[in-house]
């Protein structure tokens, strides 16, 4: 024993940092990592020697010496640990450590030198030069934390090592964005602001999480595999500070103003959570990291409470919509477009929303209705984002039930319905929603669009379908002829005039209720037209009492339903007479612009053929109102 303190004393004291100038500004491992390793075994025979004297030999002269030596050896690496830390910084930087972390995950005793040389053997054979030198790097600090630990110096180096590497983790931390957070500061940040710093911190979490933190548990993992209590420790000082002030961010912002705006800020920080939990909880799973992970659980409690209140208020504030406003003609609802635009955004986020639901009871309201909505959604889509996105439309449709009651006119409600429920229809079928709700739930909702249209048709014509005699195939006497046509001009121009300030949005649905309305109508009073006319031929004033030929009202039902004025309609009662009668005392000054031979067929103008061709050709002149005018 005594004989290992003398070899000692000669690798020692050469390397001794006040022996020469040069031993101060040197690197022992990095000069001669061979020499260094030799450096690190003579320490520990001088620490197995020093433990047997004082077990056999308390007196011994030699232990004084020893002593000596293992002060001066300390010192020694003391400094050598601090070279590798700060001159290596690329080589330890946190990615470098993570991608090489199948070595960091090794844990070598003070008899695995040679195990730990094959490894890195092979690691040479298989990294890059950078990811060479990492492992190198490890070993080395590996070898200096095992020995002074070893020998009863774990405080200095766990000092050593928590200074530099805390100062990489901040410095990694602050190049992301991440600063330290105040309450007061993010309460009074602006919208546009916070939505700046919490995407700046989405990016940071990731690679503070997956690489940063990680990397820092790898390393001290590697280098402090001799004692557990230090491992921890050492992780623990370097992170705290960091984590926890990246962890609470997404606290301070769900503790900020809950506007309805900001769920969308605080789901995408609920996500980051999520997706990053599972790392968060094996790099932080320690006793001593239990304050970073209380952290991280408060924050990710509060960001759910957040979620769930603003959701709650959001279900409020449609409930207590009391706007007066009638929508002109029909439209949609500005209410309408707002909330189906968020509720097909919040559809995005269907599986963080989903989490955040079932950890909470339902609304009672929601519960008495369960029954229902589910019987609208497949089985398959019957989640709690679902269930409540689909009782979120409910309350939408019930507040639109009574807005329609605004309108005077109950045909006009319907259309108000109609076009909103088509447009809810259609956002959900071209939304996220699609997937959630289901194709039972738009079939459902659909069928009560038709249902609307098929209201809005039969209230809304009834008059001018009823002012046809049911019979149209027999003639009347002229008296009653001319009191069904007055009737009919009536009923038709009322409905005209209240129609061509109407709206259907959907092309579709416009162009079927049309056509619908068109098929009902032009046939019965074709017949009743060719039926009767003959009986007022005579009449003075026929222009006045046959107002509209039954092609005349197909170009009057192509207005209808596009929002416009009835001065902005391409029909005028007043200006533009139009029965075949009419067209015929205008007919001679047509003959002196254009040859007709080869469109009419002169005869009776009541004639189908004659009236086929006459249709074709006026509806080619753009201006042939102003000629009947003159």
């Amino acid at each position: 024993m005594e004989e290992n303190i003398d070899n000692a004393q000669t690798i020692i004291n050469k390397w001794n940092l006040n022996s020469s100038s040069y031993t101060k500004v040197t690197s022992l491992f990095q000069t001669n990592r061979k020499e260094g390793k030799e450096f690190i075994k003579s320490v520990k025979e001088l620490r197995r020697a020093m433990n047997y004297l004082l077990a056999e030999y308390a007196t011994s002269t030699k232990l004084v010496l020893a002593q000596q030596l293992m002060q001066i050896a300390m010192k020694r690496l003391e400094r050598e640990l601090y070279n590798i830390l700060s001159e290596n910084r690329d080589q330890l930087d946190h990615e470098s450590i993570s991608s090489n972390s199948s070595l960091g995950s090794s844990n070598f005793g003070d008899d695995d030198e040679a195990r730990a040389e094959e490894e890195l053997e092979i690691v040479d054979e298989s990294t890059t030069e950078m990811g060479r030198v990492s492992v190198q790097v490890m070993s080395d600090l590996k070898s200096i934390a095992d020995c002074m630990i070893g020998c009863g110096y774990g405080k200095e180096c766990v000092k050593i090592y928590k200074v530099i590497r805390k100062s990489m983790i901040d410095e990694a931390l602050y190049r992301l964005g991440i600063e330290r957070f105040r309450s007061s500061y993010i309460h009074k940040m602006s919208f546009e602001d916070c939505n700046e710093t919490i995407k700046k911190w989405l990016k940071a979490m990731k690679i503070a999480v997956k690489t940063l933190f990680n990397g820092e548990r790898i390393l001290c993992d590697h280098m402090f595999s001799a004692s557990d209590t230090i491992r921890e420790s050492s992780f623990y000082g370097v992170v705290k500070e960091g984590a926890v002030n990246l962890f609470r961010l997404p606290e301070l912002v769900a503790k900020s103003k809950k506007s309805q705006e900001r769920i969308f800020q605080l789901i995408e920080l609920y996500e980051a959570f999520s997706d990053m939990w599972p790392e968060i909880d094996l790099i932080f799973n320690s006793q001593s990291t239990s304050s970073i992970m209380s952290q991280a659980l408060s924050s990710t409690l509060k960001l759910r409470d957040s979620i769930h209140s603003i959701l709650s208020n959001f279900e409020s504030s449609i409930q207590k919509d009391s706007s007066k406003t009638v929508i002109p003609g029909g439209g949609i609802h500005p209410m309408t477009i707002s909330v189906m635009d968020y509720i097909s955004s919040l559809a995005d986020h269907s599986g963080a929303l989903c989490d955040v639901l079932t950890n909470y009871p339902r609304s009672p309201s929601l519960t008495k209705l369960q029954e229902s909505l589910l019987e609208s959604l497949s089985s398959s889509e019957q989640d709690e984002a679902s269930i409540h996105l689909a009782w979120l439309i409910l309350v939408l449709l019930c507040k639109l039930d009574c807005k329609a009651e605004l309108h005077k006119d109950v045909s006009l409600s319907y259309l108000f319905l109609a076009n909103n429920l088509q447009f809810i229809v259609d956002k959900v079928h071209t939304s996220s929603l699609k997937f959630l709700l289901g194709e039972d739930w738009i079939s459902k909702h659909m069928r009560m669009v038709h249902l609307y249209a098929s209201h809005i048709e039969s209230m809304a014509w009834t008059n001018v379908f009823s002012s046809l005699p049911d019979n149209e195939s027999s003639p009347l006497s002229s008296d009653m002829a001319k009191e069904t046509f007055r009737r009919f001009n009536v009923a038709f121009e009322e409905a005209y005039k209240k129609q061509i300030s109407w709206i259907v949005q959907d092309t579709k649905m416009r162009e079927e209720l049309k056509i619908s309305i068109s098929n009902k109508l032009v046939p019965k009073y074709r017949e009743f037209y060719e039926a009767n006319l003959t009986l007022l031929s005579e009449e003075s004033n026929l222009e006045l009492l046959v107002k509209f030929s039954p092609d005349d009202l197909g170009n009057y039902l192509s207005d209808l339903f596009h929002g416009t004025s009835t001065s902005e309609g391409s029909h005028s009662f007043s200006s533009s007479p139009s029965s075949l009668l009419a067209l015929q005392r205008c007919l001679l000054h047509l003959l002196h612009l254009v040859e007709l031979s080869d469109l009419l067929v002169l005869g009776p103008l009541t004639s189908q053929v004659s009236q086929k061709h006459l249709g074709s050709f006026l509806r080619s002149k753009d201006n042939f109102h102003v000629l009947v005018n003159d």
